[in-house]
Parts: C-alpha cells; structure tokens; sequence
C-alpha cells in the first residue's frame, strides 16, 4: 500500500485577502447597472392590453375586429412581437383609437417609466414640456 495525497493544491496568499500593498490607488466600486429602459412593444403592448381590459373585450373579440390572429394579437400585447404599423393600426382602430392616441399613450408611458428611473432628471435635456410625439427610425 502506497500513501496517495490528495490532488489538491496548497495555496499560500502572498499578502492577506484586503491588504493593499503601499501607495497602491484605492480600488474602485464597480458601477450600479444602468436601469433598462423599456422595449417599445412592450409599451405598445401594455397600452393596447390595458386598453382591451379596461373596455372589457376579450383577445378573440379583438383580433377578429383588427382581423389579426388572436396568437399574434396576443404576442403583440406582450411585447413578444414587434408588430408592423399596420398592425398596430388595426388593433388601435378596433380599440377606438387611431393610431396616435396609441403611440402618444406609449410615448407617455415611456416618458414616464424612463423619468422614474432617472430619479426625474433628464440628462442633457432640456426642462421644456413637449406636447408633440416624435419618432425617429
């Protein structure tokens, strides 16, 4: 019978764990992650699902009014699909809404989650209230 050791290494710290060797910079705090903003078709989504339940009307009602698929009509209220402007056209029409109450309702979503997670400020921005929509591709 042989003595076998196990197949681990010894590791001795060359300083102990925290100590800093002299005239070394202070260590940084990592950065707090940045809050995500949303997705749009998630806004989109959430406006046209709240504005379905708040009208009492189901999915199937819905979609067949807009003459969307109910699967499609649902991934779209949850932000699984980034539907085309036509589509989101006839949802908002079969919700009695065109389509800019539905991207102004969005927008003011967006505006609004964004600016709790800024702690209000918007950075480089300036102050002035904007009452217009404005989309950029």
């Amino acid at each position: 019978m042989s003595n076998h050791l196990p197949n681990a290494a010894r590791v001795i710290p060359l300083r102990p764990h925290g100590v800093r060797p002299a005239g070394a910079p202070p260590r940084k705090a990592p950065p707090a992650p940045a809050a995500k903003e949303p997705l749009w078709r998630d806004l989109v989504g959430d406006v046209l699902r709240r504005e379905r339940l708040a009208q009492e009307r189901t999915l199937k009602d819905v979609a067949d009014e807009a003459r969307i698929s109910m699967p499609y009509l649902s991934e779209v209220e949850r932000g699984r699909k980034e539907a085309s402007s036509e589509v989101l056209a006839a949802a908002a029409h079969a919700l009695g809404l065109n389509l800019g109450d539905l991207l102004t309702r969005a927008q003011g979503e967006l505006t609004r989650v964004t600016s709790r997670h800024a702690g209000g400020s918007h950075r480089g921005m300036s102050t002035a209230s904007h009452d217009g929509m404005c989309l950029a591709a």
